[in-house]
């Protein structure tokens, strides 16, 4: 090994957590602890020129010579150093095989009974001019699903609006379906739904217990916060009547664990407070924020020095996670939750999401969207339930993103956790789903780098706690 090695910067990236540094396998997603001899032999090529029967002859006094040349044989295979032998060049993932969807989202009725100031949902109606979709669309939504994905075991059949529960009738008659079609076809299914819950009935809550609907709940906070966006079409605040019906369905719920979702816009950064509310006051088993940057109305938007407010509420929040974790247990912080989920699963995103790969949302008239963050918009549906897939179409707008050529993505550190980050997002700010979400970068990268500091000492500490409370959540 007498050629000059050279370290592959972009391949790697440290992070000090405590006495111990972690690397991060950039490529892979992969996490590892490293000594005192491998981050030695890391930090002597950064900084300068030699090769590797050079840095063994200089380090030897203090390491063992096997073990040297041993470390340097694997940061080559793993491509962190290189000695300026040609390899051969690793094929970048840039176009989709075949697509495997096995979530169908159901835009149910566009009609909603509250009037959410941010909503960024484009087809919209009052209740009185909801368009609500029919049984024979959900049905063949649900057999496109069951055609496109013959091999999967399991499906998701989620329930969304407007809001889903002024059709309740069809989600009734769809739940049936569902139940019986999938015996007959030993294939499991799940029932999933977002709900401003104010049409919650004690008999609605029973129902949904017994077919075992993952429920998330839209709720901003205490009254003074979520009465600042989420009221009726009249202009109330909804607080009062979500609470109540909240307490009572966590009160009677059993059969999987009900979480909230938070919007943060313009003036709301508060999430420490909002999490004691939601977590501690009203017991949800899980909190998740969704900061407002690209919203299609300017003034809900979250400023530069807001967001910044938000990811420090987020550490603080985080450090809370972190003592509770050590002690055995959870405070339901859902974003560090699925944080701490994709670095212990090793999860490397070629694409942000399954959107369009996995799942598609179908609006009320049937047309295949790729979220049902697009249902109505002016990005182009990719075919309809009665005339199936336009594969041709979604296969070229997943492969542009999945192409980095010549974006901040090819290079970046978490490249594989955040893919570019969210269409919708990039579509409100950009006018361009492809387009990476570059304002949220710094913040994600100092985000991912606090995760790992929290998961290493969880690990370290109690790893317990990650088959207690993170493993389970992949199977509900």
């Amino acid at each position: 090994m007498s050629d000059i090695l050279s370290l592959r910067e972009h391949n790697l990236h440290k992070v000090r957590v405590g006495e111990r540094t972690m690397m991060l396998h950039i490529p892979t997603n992969a996490l590892y602890g490293i000594d005192e001899m491998t981050d030695t032999v890391l930090e002597r090529v950064r900084a300068e020129s030699l090769s590797a029967d050079q840095l063994v002859q200089q380090l030897r006094g203090r390491f063992d010579e096997q073990d040297l040349r041993e470390t340097v044989g694997e940061l080559l295979t793993l491509d962190l150093l290189s000695d300026g032998r040609p390899k051969p060049a690793a094929k970048p993932v840039t176009t989709v095989g075949n697509l495997a969807i096995n979530t169908v989202v159901l835009n149910v009725n566009t009609g909603c009974n509250l009037s959410c100031t941010y909503c960024y949902k484009e087809d919209l109606d009052t209740p009185d001019k909801g368009r609500r979709m029919s049984l024979e669309t959900a049905k063949q939504s649900i057999e496109l699903m069951l055609a496109e994905s013959p091999n999967e075991k399991r499906f998701s059949v989620v329930f969304f609006g407007g809001e889903p529960l002024s059709n309740i009738k069809l989600i009734r008659a769809v739940v049936d379906y569902c139940e019986e079609r999938f015996a007959q076809l030993g294939k499991q299914v799940d029932f999933v739904m977002t709900t401003n819950a104010t049409l919650l009935t004690d008999e609605i809550v029973d129902w949904l217990d017994a077919h075992r609907f993952g429920l998330s709940i839209s709720m901003d906070g205490p009254e003074a916060i979520h009465d600042r966006n989420r009221r009726t079409v009249g202009g109330k605040g909804t607080y009062r009547t979500v609470s109540d019906k909240a307490r009572k369905l966590l009160a009677r719920y059993n059969a999987r664990p009900v979480g909230a979702r938070v919007t943060l816009t313009h003036g709301t950064t508060e999430v420490e407070r909002i999490w004691d509310h939601l977590f501690n006051e009203l017991g949800f088993a899980e909190v998740g924020f969704a900061p407002v940057t690209s919203g299609d109305i300017d003034t809900f938007n979250l400023s530069v020095d807001e967001l910044h407010e938000v990811f420090a509420g987020f550490k603080r929040l985080g450090e809370r996670y972190l003592s509770e974790a050590l002690q055995g247990r959870t405070t339901g912080f859902s974003n560090l939750h699925q944080l701490i989920t994709d670095l212990h699963e090793g999860q490397r995103k070629a694409l942000p999401c399954g959107a369009g790969l996995k799942m598609l949302a179908v609006d009320h008239e049937g047309g295949l969207n790729l979220c049902h963050r697009f249902t109505g918009s002016s990005l182009p549906t990719f075919g309809d339930v009665k005339t199936g897939i336009e594969k041709e179409a979604l296969g070229e707008f997943l492969d542009q993103r999945l192409d980095r050529t010549g974006t901040g993505c090819e290079t970046c550190r978490i490249r594989n956790f955040c893919a570019g980050g969210c269409y919708h997002e990039s579509y409100a700010r950009y006018q361009d789903p492809i387009h990476p979400t570059y304002h949220y970068c710094e913040l994600m990268r100092d985000w991912v780098d606090f995760g790992i500091g929290v998961y290493s000492e969880i690990m370290a500490k109690n790893p317990s706690f990650i088959d207690r409370f993170i493993s389970p959540r992949k199977v509900h």
